[in-house]
């Protein structure tokens, strides 16, 4: 397919990377990888005076809003798509020092980014240790004989954000009681009981609660008792 003329610029410029060898009309050289068509014949850059603009490529939203934003003249920069049978947006050619402007605008748009994520990186770990904190009071309030560090550490582990486990569901948020009593359940049952080893063992995930749901119960019962003291 032969391309059609390239369509006429809404606003601005338009430059065309040809598909076919394009000479120059007016200097005569080329081939050219990009030109402007001016009354029906091919142009070089040097010629349409736009010789002295560099070429963006397409990809960089902001980069390119700001470069255009920046340069007294620019242009766009199309190619036609015989598969499509349209021309495509390539980029555009805009002017060295306004491209070199654009550039440290968005650098610095990209450090006022990386400090607000630094800050909220700072206030959801300081979110992250009070809810663990009143966690850790419910656990004990329930469980008065739990030792304290390893009510802290069942309340970190299951409100690990990201994690998915109870604590970081909405029952677990509100500090419903069934939710915190499934931390301290899952803690109980994986580091006071034969619970992983049954597992690995090659027991049913149902038959290895069933094995070990009394000594589970024994530890809550105890924990449940202040002057238990220990787990």
């Amino acid at each position: 397919m032969t391309a059609p003329p390239p369509p006429l610029a809404r606003s601005g410029l338009l430059v065309v990377q040809p598909l076919r060898r394009k000479h120059c009309a007016e200097c005569r050289r080329g081939p050219l990888s990009l030109l402007v068509i001016e009354e029906g014949a091919p142009r070089c850059l040097d010629c349409a005076d736009l010789g002295h603009l560099v070429f963006l490529p397409r990809g960089d939203t902001a980069l390119t809003r700001r470069s255009r934003e920046e340069s007294a003249l620019s242009a766009v920069v199309v190619r036609f798509n015989r598969r499509k049978g349209r021309y495509e947006r390539q980029g555009v050619l805009v002017e060295e020092a306004g491209l070199a402007r654009a550039e440290a605008r968005c650098l610095a748009d990209a450090e006022a980014r990386r400090r607000r994520r630094a800050r909220d990186a700072r206030r959801r770990a300081a979110e992250d240790v009070r809810f663990a904190d009143a966690f850790a009071a419910e656990i004990r309030r329930l469980f008065p004989g739990c030792p304290a560090d390893r009510a802290r550490s069942i309340a970190e582990h299951a409100s690990l954000r990201g994690s998915g486990r109870v604590g970081r569901s909405a029952a677990g948020r509100a500090l419903s009681e069934g939710a915190v009593i499934s931390a301290v359940v899952a803690s109980v049952r994986h580091l006071d009981t034969p619970y992983d080893g049954l597992l690995m063992g090659g027991v049913a995930r149902h038959e290895a609660r069933r094995r070990i749901a009394a000594g589970v119960e024994s530890v809550l019962r105890a924990w449940r008792e202040p002057e238990a003291g220990v787990g």
